[in-house]
């Protein structure tokens, strides 16, 4: 729970065959688990976050993917790991194939979460390679969707948080660098379809719609009718320019591609944290 929240889990408490076990993968002890598949998603994905906490994203791509790896080895099981696009770092192909081997600075602010992902793939290989254990790896470009954090610091939550209290619109840098966004349903979709498969190199799961940070802003105040104005900051350090998947292997592989458009997207995440408006105060001050 060092980023997450107990509320995201409401909707399956009285689910009968759901099972919360409170534990960080970090932590050595031995779960009493017999699993069928293990799914690594734990680790802060944001830059916010992961900035805050560089020494446990390092432990939880290092240590965590270690145990996990054990556990699905224990049980052999399948093993799919979380991974990034972070993992091409400040990219000099575009789009982005799975065969870049990426542009990363491994002393930089965002290293302990480019190289926590860069081990975890590393050593997810090596149990695949030594023990024939069946993994799989998912590298995810920007996802969005309902249950991010306000306070998040990725453009998404931070462009309608800001809309929601009315504040004016942040863009780092001039706008031009570009994200392409992927919303939460396509994502999982794309993970479930890669768990099933035979493919055990890495598989880009993204939408491959690449548009500037400023049009992205433009598209939010469109969609909510905000009259917001826009404020530039300067660039954080190792910011990728450009970020674009080239998603042919999972067309290819597994006869994947996103289906909700960034409209229909957008609207069902801003309906979302309209419904927090009673808590967006508390957001921002704990922000």
């Amino acid at each position: 729970m060092l980023t997450g929240s107990e509320r995201n889990l409401a909707h399956l408490i009285r689910e009968p065959r759901f099972e919360l076990i409170e534990q960080d993968v970090s932590d050595g002890r031995k779960l009493p688990l017999r699993v069928d598949a293990v799914l690594h998603m734990a680790s802060p994905a944001s830059p916010k976050d992961y900035l805050e906490y560089p020494i446990e994203t390092l432990c939880v791509g290092s240590i965590g993917s270690r145990n996990m790896l054990e556990l699905a080895l224990e049980n052999q099981a399948r093993y799919l790991l979380a991974s990034t696009s972070e993992c091409y770092g400040d990219p000099l192909e575009h789009p982005q194939s799975e065969s870049y081997w990426g542009n990363v600075n491994p002393v930089g602010p965002r290293s302990c979460y480019d190289e926590s992902k860069r081990f975890a793939e590393a050593i997810t290989m090596a149990y695949h390679y030594k023990y024939g254990l069946r993994t799989n790896i998912v590298r995810i470009f920007n996802t969005y969707g309902p249950r991010m954090k306000l306070d998040d610091g990725r453009v998404v939550p931070a462009f309608l948080g800001q809309v929601l209290r009315g504040e004016d619109l942040t863009i780092f840098g001039d706008g031009s660098q570009t994200r392409s966004f992927c919303y939460v349903s396509d994502l999982v979709e794309g993970i479930y379809r890669l768990m099933l498969s035979d493919e055990r190199y890495p598989v880009n799961i993204g939408n491959p719609h690449e548009m500037t940070i400023l049009e992205f802003a433009e598209a939010i105040c469109c969609l909510t009718g905000a009259g917001s104005k826009l404020i530039f900051l300067p660039l954080p350090q190792d910011d990728p320019k450009q970020r674009k998947p080239d998603i042919s292997k999972a067309r290819q592989l597994l006869g994947w591609e996103p289906k909700v458009l960034l409209e229909d997207g957008l609207r069902l995440t801003y309906d979302y944290f309209a419904n927090l408006a009673p808590h967006l105060s508390a957001a921002s001050s704990g922000s």
